[in-house]
């Protein structure tokens, strides 16, 4: 029987593992120099030790090979590999890698997104060794994860800011427990990533070649059973599924990946799989690590997982919720309200300043998640809307009000519910009910960020997250700690930030007509598509944030906001041009042979003086629906053509969202509206019963 303890990060170079193999001055020396408030910077003595200690236990697991894993602004992971052979003049070799080869790398970086850092003539790039995460092995070959940057120096990955971000917040977060006479000296930013997916059999996959190429059914009609008897969401696990799910578990438990929970979603075909909580950084370089195995692992069930965002319309897309939370050694985690919150201050005051980042920065929280994928998710009623809110629950706003208006606040204790089963037992309930709905909600001891999509790498989202908190939290420490009366300092601190924040909070239907309505009279914002948000990302507000924080320099802003408007044009052109290769050699031509079938028929008919009304009134219904979707693929043809006179990326995604993307859905519609009055038999490819209920 398997032991999971014995298998749990078999395959991770651990703590453990470098402490046993290397001389412990030399481990005590390299863990010093990982600490935040520590200057010393590990040096090529201890990375050569480091790195033949890692060869050896890398070749003791099979590797032959090692490479630079790393991020860059695709989103997505990068490798290039190399082997351990050194050749000798006498023609035999030696498995050697050193201290330099670990600290160091060099690729290619003109082929990655730079969004106008460098040139594409300028191809040096550079990959550092992150030594906050650990090394692994994985297909014979040992992943060193790292950073990676230009040659003038200039970042060009998702985790060396996430790592600057992070300093920030974890800088100002022990300032701000020194307020409450805590010494602390270490922080930790801590996040767990529940991943949502679908998984369809990899026969009906193959012959789509819209899920192929763009990740989405661009064309289907609603299946006649979907999700409207909600029997799928927790329900039991299909044979199949639950095989996945177990040699899922097992590749990622060998690989120190802390899966958790693992169950049906809402959608048919649809699941999540949630971890334990880790270190941000860690808890990223795992989610991706999630996402690469799920897609081998289905592959040997011949199944395909799905990871975008909405593969399927008319029906819950996937999400990814960013459960976020920052503890402190001795302190413990921050958002921990304890059992009488009214008159934990650190806990209030802490929360008070989140609320004032959240509200400020609402734009950055929407620009984190602004991708063509998930612009089909938000406001869907399966997500949160495009509008960013917070959610305390009932007992933490009574409080913050009762602070904000100088009023008594009564302690609610938790309060026994009851069921009337003498053999089940009664249990307590919690305080405040949970909401769905909100994009960023406080669960007990943490918040989730709803907004992200499946497919989302999640260090955007910390970033902003990260960023926007720590600048508050400085500015607030900048304050308090010239108080006289610091106890009347916080508590004024508190109510203040609360009334000036508390439009940020939303309790309610966030699915609803009237909350639009209310979040524009409270003045929030509404970003609805990803043009509209990201075009907010290079403000002079946001530049002067990310620059006082020491997270991006303004080119680096400028850089990423171009890489995201460039990747959405490119995605919607994609995604059009494969409706319309699907639509000219697969759509039209079997429409209109069953319309030349028709058309005989009814002469057939006509001549034999048979009443033919039924099958002429299908042929006008075919012949209106092919000459309403090619006058729309003229349309959308001319929209492609008129993009080549427009200008920068922010005026051509405008112009895709507007013009591409609003006339593809209108192909869409009378695509699904002939595929209902077709013969199934004669569809050219899998529809989503066949695909759903397969």
């Amino acid at each position: 029987m398997l032991s999971i303890p014995k298998i749990y990060g078999e395959l991770v170079f651990s703590d453990t593992e470098l402490k046993k193999r290397i001389p412990a001055a030399t481990y005590e020396q390299f863990k010093k120099s990982l600490k935040d408030d520590q200057k010393e910077i590990l040096n090529i003595d201890i990375a050569n030790k480091i790195a033949k200690a890692m060869k050896e236990w890398a070749l003791e697991k099979g590797a032959t090979h090692y490479t630079h894993w790393f991020q860059p602004m695709n989103g997505v992971s990068a490798e290039k590999h190399d082997s351990f052979i050194l050749p000798q003049n006498d023609g035999t070799i030696i498995m050697d890698f050193s201290g330099k080869q670990l600290i160091k790398g060099e690729t290619d970086g003109s082929s990655f997104p730079s969004g106008g850092l460098r040139s594409t003539f300028e191809a040096r790039g550079y990959t550092a060794w992150d030594a906050s995460s650990h090394a692994f092995v994985r297909n014979q070959t040992l992943y060193i994860p790292t950073i990676f940057m230009s040659y003038q120096g200039h970042v060009l990955d998702k985790k060396t800011p996430l790592h600057r971000s992070s300093t920030a917040l974890k800088k100002q977060t022990l300032r701000f427990v020194n307020l409450f006479g805590h010494c602390a000296n270490h922080a930790r930013v801590t996040v767990g990533a529940e991943q949502e997916y679908f998984l369809i059999n990899k026969s009906v996959f193959d012959k789509r070649l819209d899920l192929k190429l763009t990740g989405r059914t661009l064309f289907g009609a609603r299946s006649p059973k979907s999700q409207e008897l909600e029997d799928h969401y927790y329900g039991q696990i299909k044979t199949q599924v639950m095989n996945f799910m177990i040699d899922l578990d097992h590749e990622l438990w060998r690989l120190g990946i802390p899966a958790k929970t693992r169950h049906n979603e809402v959608a048919p075909c649809q699941h999540e799989l949630a971890p334990v909580f880790e270190r941000v950084s860690v808890g990223i370089d795992h989610n991706q690590l999630t996402m690469e195995i799920m897609k081998k692992t289905a592959e040997k069930h011949n199944l395909v997982c799905l990871l975008h965002e909405k593969p399927f319309a008319n029906m819950n897309g996937s999400g990814k919720h960013n459960n976020w939370s920052v503890s402190v050694d001795g302190v413990g985690n921050m958002f921990d309200p304890g059992d009488n919150p009214e008159s934990n201050y650190l806990f209030l005051l802490y929360v008070t300043c989140l609320m004032s980042a959240v509200d400020k920065h609402q734009d950055l929280m929407r620009i984190s998640v602004a991708t063509a994928g998930n612009e089909h998710r938000l406001g869907g009623n399966e997500a949160p809307p495009a509008i960013v809110t917070m959610f305390l629950g009932d007992q933490i706003t009574e409080i913050l009000e009762s602070i904000a208006d100088a009023k008594v606040y009564y302690h609610k204790e938790q309060k026994i519910t009851t069921h009337g089963v003498k053999f089940v037992a009664n249990f307590t309930s919690d305080t405040s009910d949970r909401n769905r709905t909100s994009p960023f909600a406080f669960t007990g001891n943490k918040f989730e960020f709803r907004m992200p999509g499946s497919s989302m790498n999640l260090s955007c989202v910390n970033i902003m997250i990260n960023t926007a908190f720590a600048d508050v939290l400085s500015q607030v420490c900048d304050e308090l700690e010239k108080a006289s009366n610091k106890e009347k300092a916080i508590k004024d601190k508190i109510a203040e930030l609360f009334k000036k924040h508390r439009r940020i909070l939303f309790n309610g239907n966030g699915y609803s007509e009237a909350w639009e309505k209310e979040a524009q009279a409270r003045g929030l914002l509404n970003l609805k598509t990803v043009p509209e948000a990201l075009v907010l990302y290079n403000s002079s507000k946001n530049i002067e944030l990310f620059k006082r924080q020491g997270v991006y320099s303004e080119a680096e802003v400028n850089a990423r906001q171009t890489i995201l408007l460039e990747e959405y044009c490119k995605t919607i052109k994609i995604e059009s041009l494969t409706m319309l290769d699907i639509l000219n050699r697969e759509i039209l031509p079997t429409a209109i042979n069953f319309e030349k079938h028709l058309a005989k028929t009814c002469l057939v008919k006509k001549n034999l003086k048979i009443d033919s009304s039924s099958e002429l009134n299908l042929l006008k219904n075919i012949s209106t629906l092919i000459k309403q979707i090619y006058r729309s693929r003229d349309e959308l043809l001319k929209s492609l053509a008129n993009l080549r006179n427009i200008s920068g990326w922010a005026q051509k995604a405008t112009a895709y969202r507007k013009n591409v993307f609003k006339t593809m859905e209108t192909i869409r519609y009378y695509c699904d509206e002939l595929e209902r009055i077709m013969p199934k038999n004669l569809w050219p490819f899998p529809t989503y019963a066949d695909i759903l209920f397969n």
